[in-house]
């Protein structure tokens, strides 16, 4: 992906100096089983941290200034995300100016370990994650050494990722996601997951719409790239971490989609630039 030398986003809320003050530890063990339940089980990030927080996390949100230095490598790839996060912001306006609208940007928070959010502690073990209560991307940048081991590599993985991550900004000021929380309310726990997954692979679809877009406007993708986005959304696809993890991959388990799901709604949206191709309710909603 060609990026250096671009703009960069300031929506950025830079929180790697930030310690939050608290005195809940947690054991490494617990870490793991959180990763399991989030990465392997697809549970909501914030009910896995709340669970662990043990009910202190109303004591939690404080926060000290520490005298953080990043590595160049961090932050090679703090520069890296900004300028993705910039590219999500000129795609999505020309797309929301065609209809007469203005896109409202989310803010993209950069964090260590823990940080207060309005849905909750963020925490490392959350992996990536947008908060509509706030409209704010949350990512702490050891994940995307994570999600190397997970076989997802190179710079266009990553900004699939945070790609992803817009996609569901787009859906909560759409109106999408309150509709599929009504929705939600209304079923199971099986039809709940099959809603999420719906609304999980839109979000990979709005992703797809944004390559498209920004490689008409910029013709910033190089060879490979698209093949990065694919194999980080096959890397994520609930069958695959459920595989890795040993544990048998059940439909009604999942709240992301296969890996195929997550590929091919994604290839749609890139294929085709269109957010109308991007229905995976299909009426549901």
């Amino acid at each position: 992906m060609k990026w250096r030398n671009r703009r960069r986003s300031s929506n950025i809320d830079d929180r790697r100096g930030q310690r939050m003050k608290s005195g809940a530890k947690f054991s490494i063990g617990g870490i793991i089983m959180a990763l399991i339940a989030i990465f392997v089980f697809k549970q909501d990030p914030m009910q896995v941290v709340s669970g662990m927080v043990g009910g202190q996390s109303s004591q939690s949100t404080s926060t000290e200034q520490t005298n953080y230095q990043p590595s160049a490598e961090e932050q090679d790839v703090y520069d890296f995300v900004s300028v993705v996060l910039a590219d999500t912001e000129d795609t999505w306006t020309q797309i929301y100016r065609q209809s007469n609208a203005k896109y409202p940007h989310p803010t993209l928070v950069i964090y260590r370990d823990r940080t207060p959010t309005a849905c909750g502690t963020g925490q490392a073990a959350s992996g990536p994650f947008y908060c509509p209560a706030d409209q704010k991307i949350y990512l702490d940048l050891s994940f995307l050494g994570e999600l190397k081991r997970m076989g997802a590599s190179g710079d266009f993985a990553v900004a699939y990722v945070l790609a992803h991550e817009v996609g569901h900004h787009i859906q909560t000021v759409t109106g999408i996601s309150s509709k599929v929380r009504k929705a939600q309310s209304q079923t199971n726990n099986a039809g709940q997951n099959a809603l999420q997954v719906k609304m999980e692979l839109q979000a990979d679809c709005l992703a797809g719409v944004w390559a498209n877009q920004t490689q008409q406007r910029t013709q910033f993708l190089e060879s490979g790239d698209l093949e990065e986005a694919l194999s980080a959304a096959e890397a994520v696809g609930d069958d695959t971490l459920m595989k890795r993890a040993g544990v048998p991959p059940r439909r009604e388990n999942f709240t992301h989609g296969s890996s195929k799901e997550r590929m091919n709604w994604f290839k749609r949206g890139a294929n085709t630039g269109l957010i109308g191709s991007c229905d995976t309710f299909n009426g549901v909603i």
